[in-house]
């Protein structure tokens, strides 16, 4: 049992922050900016971003799940709404702007379905698919390369009200607007994610409920999971029929640390590494569940299921934040295991640990556990919540920040000298975002928004990682 433990979720733990700048200061993140660890040639910097944070722009497309479960009292601090977010749908110019003052290799953003196809079926609206197709040839341009995802957490709500994920049906929808999208972009994206953290969008979103929309299975949420990996084996098959661009996904991975070496802790800890590691990754390169779960997949895997799951991958991308620690609850408790506080460092403003050695532990267990299974590795989300402090002068100082990034970095160049074949790092995020749950109560961004008018100012991290990506090219010839 986790005796000192204050239950975490991606969205909810909070906790007195202790300023990862007591560990490096603004000074050193700052001047060291071009001394991040040399990477390996052809190392790539982006950003990310998702549609549903950022875009705005409701009454130009269908409603989605988050609009939904946005609108419902108490789900969202402060009733904030995706209306209009950053306004990025009227704004998305002024972005490209500001990608191609950071110098960014690419910017991987999300597709919102219901933009495309507003009740999830049916033909494609022109006005949606136009837009994107601006915003892609707009980045390249700029010489920036696209990085698409299909799917960030944004499902049609009509398809939620046939039962979204738990429908095997809304797997063959999601393939018909996947080839709608690759059918119009599919000669000028370089790369696709499919779907974005299945994981957390079946976990959080059908097991506890605290993401949209709301559902509360708790393990019968696996099905949800099962449906969200088909819907990724699906949609790679219909873009590769359409875009020679490559194709990968983004999933959300953490080490697992046990909060004691109790026998009870260490098992419930490896059952939680197959649930949120091993479920996702183990289908996607090995074409198989981890045996320990496969007594609760018996009623919804159907034959070819795994063969379609398993499609070739280009890339394999891992999302990181934090590492987790995890406990055995009693006997009579839900579920067998639960998650802990991680003590002893510093932590952001949401509370969640900052472990950068932890990046490198994942990255290295990775290549140990699936060796040549494994593609090549990008980094397709790491950041932090810092609100930073705006000066007289009206730079936004955001050392904390600086600091994680530079940290995280570190541990990604360590990893790569150690064997690890990554490949690129995208920083999460471009803009403040509303920040799913918290809503406007968190900030992200390398680029400060005024949710009241959308005005966007770069913080000092943002010409810190500018200076970075510089830095890396001068050094690379």
């Amino acid at each position: 049992m986790c005796r000192v433990s204050r239950p975490v979720s991606r969205v909810t733990k909070r906790a007195e922050p202790l300023r990862i700048s007591t560990v490096m200061t603004q000074d050193r993140a700052m001047t060291d900016a071009a001394a991040v660890p040399e990477l390996p040639p052809g190392f790539r910097f982006g950003v990310a971003t998702s549609a549903w944070q950022i875009e705005g722009g409701v009454a130009e497309r269908g409603p989605s799940i988050w609009d939904t479960f946005a609108a419902a009292p108490d789900r969202i601090r402060g009733g904030a709404t995706g209306d209009p977010a950053c306004d990025s749908y009227h704004r998305w110019g002024e972005d490209v702007g500001l990608l191609g003052r950071l110098g960014v290799h690419s910017y991987r953003f999300s597709i919102s379905w219901p933009r495309v196809q507003p009740g999830g079926r049916g033909p494609a609206s022109a006005a949606g698919l136009d837009h994107y197709e601006r915003q892609v040839d707009a980045l390249l341009a700029a010489g920036i390369d696209p990085m698409v995802t299909l799917y960030h957490w944004d499902l049609p709500q009509e398809l939620e009200d046939d039962g979204g994920w738990l429908n095997r049906d809304t797997i063959d929808r999601f393939a018909e607007y996947a080839s709608i999208v690759a059918d119009r972009l599919g000669d000028r994206v370089r790369q696709w994610v499919p779907v974005d953290e299945p994981n957390v969008a079946s976990m959080f979103g059908y097991g506890l409920g605290t993401h949209a929309p709301g559902r509360t299975l708790h393990f019968n949420a696996l099905y949800t999971a099962h449906h969200l990996l088909l819907a990724h084996g699906r949609a790679a098959v219909a873009v590769r029929a359409s875009s020679t661009g490559e194709v990968g996904c983004a999933n959300n991975h953490a080490p697992m640390w046990p909060v004691s070496d109790d026998a009870a802790d260490v098992g419930a800890t490896k059952l939680f590494d197959a649930l949120w590691n091993g479920f996702f990754l183990e289908p996607m390169l090995l074409g198989r569940y981890p045996t320990d779960l496969l007594p609760l997949m018996e009623d919804v895997v159907q034959e070819g299921d795994l063969a379609t799951i398993r499609q070739p991958l280009d890339f394999y991308g891992v999302s990181y934040y934090m590492p987790m620690r995890i406990g055995a609850t009693p006997e009579d408790a839900d579920v067998p295991f639960e998650l802990c506080e991680t003590v002893g460092y510093p932590t952001t403003d949401l509370g969640w640990p900052i472990v950068p050695d932890a990046l490198r532990e994942w990255l290295i267990t990775m290549r140990a556990r699936y060796r040549a299974a494994l593609p090549p590795i990008l980094i397709t989300e790491n950041g932090a919540a810092f609100h930073g402090t705006r000066g007289a002068d009206g730079v936004v100082a955001d050392a904390d920040r600086i600091a994680f990034l530079d940290a995280h970095l570190r541990a990604v160049a360590t990893a790569a000298r150690r064997g690890v074949d990554v490949r690129g790092y995208y920083a999460w995020s471009l803009l403040d975002t509303l920040e799913w749950t918290e809503g406007w109560t968190q900030r992200f961004g390398l680029v400060e928004v005024d949710e009241a008018t959308g005005e966007r100012t770069p913080k000092a991290s943002f010409d810190w990682y500018a200076s970075v990506i510089a830095g890396q090219m001068r050094s690379l010839g």
